[in-house]
């Protein structure tokens, strides 16, 4: 097995992430992983990501539609979960980190998109944040809850649309209410976030770059003395 046979394996899980071939994606990503022992974060940072960001881009110049989008997302999501998060589940058990460091993350209420939250609950998760997946449209209720009762300290909100953006001011206000604003890191992502709007109802981060994003939150973890890779 050499350096040519395992570049070709990246770039047919890259391929095959693009054109939505499940069982070619997780075939490439099995013999990356257990043939030529790659890392979960050189799998995510050389293929995954990169793949899903480029399905973005077809997107974004019309040349994919909602539905090929969908299904590059469901590609991905077989590899996460048949692959990468048994690894990390395991990675876990026998780590001796004894300080978890969780996330809440959910798309918020009225919205049903999930592609970015995936691909950051993703990242982070590489990256060795647990996190907690509420789904799509959230009532800002239950993120108050999913804060209690896993001890979270970073919340995620996504929101793609301008109009569902406002939730996550709600969100805020119910962390707020609650007593727990002070207590997590606020992430408020997706495509109409800007710097402006979470300087507005005072967000931590801006969530709209995922990889700017998390440098973000490890700094803001590391000032709380979390210790962070």
């Amino acid at each position: 097995m050499g350096t040519d046979e395992k570049e070709k394996l990246f770039k047919d899980l890259y391929d095959a992430i693009v054109i939505a071939d499940t069982d070619k994606a997780l075939s490439a990503a099995r013999k990356l992983v257990y043939d030529f022992h790659v890392d979960v974060q050189e799998l995510m940072n050389r293929a995954l990501l990169p793949a899903m960001r480029h399905v973005g881009e077809l997107y974004e110049r019309g040349e994919y539609f909602i539905a090929d989008m969908a299904m590059s997302a469901d590609t991905f999501n077989a590899i996460m979960k048949e692959i990468i998060e048994p690894i990390l589940s395991s990675n876990k058990e026998t780590s001796g980190s004894s300080k978890r460091i969780v996330a809440v993350f959910g798309t918020v209420q009225g919205d049903i998109h999930e592609l970015g939250k995936n691909l950051a609950k993703a990242y982070f998760m590489a990256n060795g944040i647990d996190v907690v997946d509420l789904g799509v449209d959230v009532p800002a209720e239950k993120f108050v809850e999913a804060v209690k009762q896993y001890n979270a300290v970073i919340v995620g909100a996504s929101a793609l649309m301008t109009t569902t953006r406002e939730e996550q001011k709600a969100v805020i206000e119910a962390l707020r209410k609650a007593g727990l604003r002070d207590k997590v890191i606020f992430i408020a992502g997706g495509a109409p976030v800007t710097d402006e709007w979470v300087k507005e109802i005072e967000a931590d981060v801006n969530g709209s770059d995922m990889f700017k994003a998390f440098e973000k939150v490890k700094e803001l973890l590391r000032a709380r003395g979390y210790a962070t890779s």
